[in-house]
């Protein structure tokens, strides 16, 4: 009963427009009363939830992302996606899809996508006659891809609340998963395409442009393989490769792409912490309320609920699907992980579920949720970026959800897709 009066109150919060750092701290009070729990023990836990040498990634991950971003990368990106896959039937939607690829290797987060390279691929797409709904549900849909391609912060945060994941794990098991999404949005694409003879270069551009726009783009492609090349290596940890990541991108940007100032330098320093510091703070109350909601035995009772109704570890996940999908249209991915790992945990434990792979599982399960209708968060997002009515991003997303879910169900159910490049990189 508790817990169901958490639960109402939460999502009350939520649907009201509360900010999501002080619904969870709102939450966390209602549930340290329930339990007779001193006041005192929110101001440590939060200290102690963010207490983690491992968080340090996401501000030098934010830094370096903002950083490549101002030196005028993202425009660069799409150019060099559309030279190499502009001459294929819907040739600028697969352009968008493999540029979200791209700079979801620097930025690592679905609504800087969205907003940092969207508004410039919907105004490239309805130039060239494609229509606008349709050129925003695939910035939509293929911003999913970049919370998944690593460097990627709910991957950090996950693998924190976990306690024995690994962050380079998690960074190599996301790369399949990303593949999969990739390949079958082309298809959609291709689909859409030849559906409304929407228009293509008839012509491949050509290897020498290919080349040309490769030689521009080149220091926003290196960074996902110096991060991961670092990791698997063992040269650094994941933590150190935000640092890397971080000094790679002033260096670039500065000597190499020579448009970025200190003015921009200071810009990017204060956006990062800004970024940083709301992300931590949902960390720290998310802690707290993990605490509280754990003294309450929630995660026990949730547990004895998925045993119940699950008679075996793909009906467990399969319960957990349906959940999380729910969970990713309310909120945004990083604080959902936060709330439903600690409760979801102990239930996956009993069904034996690899905790490498059940991380990638919620993280992909929940970006997967941001574009589900009625109130996917992404949707809001991007109807405002692409300027449209939210009901024709309702209708024109549809396909590409159903798409994603389906997919998403392949990745949940065929183990290896999760856990195959990691244990042969040794994890």
């Amino acid at each position: 009963m508790q817990g169901l009066i958490i639960l109402v109150v939460f999502i009350a919060v939520i649907v009201i427009g509360v900010p999501i750092s002080w619904g969870i701290g709102f939450i966390t009070i209602i549930s340290l009363h329930m339990c007779d729990a001193k006041m005192t023990i929110l101001p440590t836990k939060m200290i102690t939830g963010v207490n983690s040498f491992t968080y340090l990634c996401i501000p030098f991950f934010i830094l370096a992302a903002d950083i490549m971003s101002k030196g005028g990368i993202t425009k660069r990106i799409l150019l060099f996606c559309d030279a190499l896959v502009g001459h294929i039937r819907g040739g600028l939607a697969h352009a968008n899809v493999l540029a979200s690829m791209l700079f979801g290797g620097i930025s690592g987060a679905a609504n800087a996508d969205a907003v940092g390279l969207g508004s410039i691929e919907i105004e490239m797409m309805t130039d060239q006659g494609y229509d606008r709904d349709f050129s925003a549900s695939v910035t939509a849909a293929s911003a999913v891809l970049s919370p998944i391609v690593p460097p990627s912060n709910i991957f950090i945060i996950y693998a924190i609340v976990a306690g024995n994941v690994s962050v380079s794990a998690m960074f190599i098991g996301g790369i399949v998963p990303a593949i999969i999404l990739t390949t079958g949005m082309f298809a959609m694409n291709y689909y859409f395409a030849v559906k409304r003879n929407y228009p293509y270069k008839e012509n491949f551009a050509g290897w020498k442009k290919v080349l040309q726009t490769i030689w521009k783009t080149l220091p926003a492609l290196f960074m996902p393989f110096i991060i991961l090349g670092g990791i698997t290596t063992g040269i650094f940890t994941a933590t150190e490769s935000s640092v890397v990541a971080g000094v790679y991108a002033i260096i670039i940007s500065a000597f190499g792409l020579k448009n970025f100032t200190w003015k921009d330098l200071y810009n990017s320093l204060a956006n990062a912490a800004r970024m940083t510091s709301v992300v931590m703070i949902i960390i720290a109350m998310a802690a707290a309320m993990g605490w509280g909601i754990t003294a309450m035995q929630l995660p026990q009772k949730i547990s004895g609920f998925c045993l119940s109704f699950a008679s075996s570890q793909n009906s467990f996940l399969l319960i957990v699907f349906f959940l999380l999908v729910m969970v990713g249209m309310l909120m945004d991915v990083a604080p959902a992980i936060l709330i439903v790992v600690p409760i979801l945990m102990p239930a996956a434990q009993v069904f034996q579920v690899d905790m490498l792979r059940f991380g990638l599982i919620v993280s992909i399960t929940l970006t997967v949720g941001m574009i589900t209708p009625p109130v996917g968060m992404l949707l809001f997002t991007t109807s405002t970026v692409a300027k449209i009515d939210l009901s024709k991003m309702y209708k024109a997303i549809i396909p590409y959800a159903v798409l994603e879910v389906i997919l998403a169900l392949v990745i949940i159910f065929i183990e290896p897709i999760t856990t195959f490049l990691p244990r042969l990189c040794g994890y």
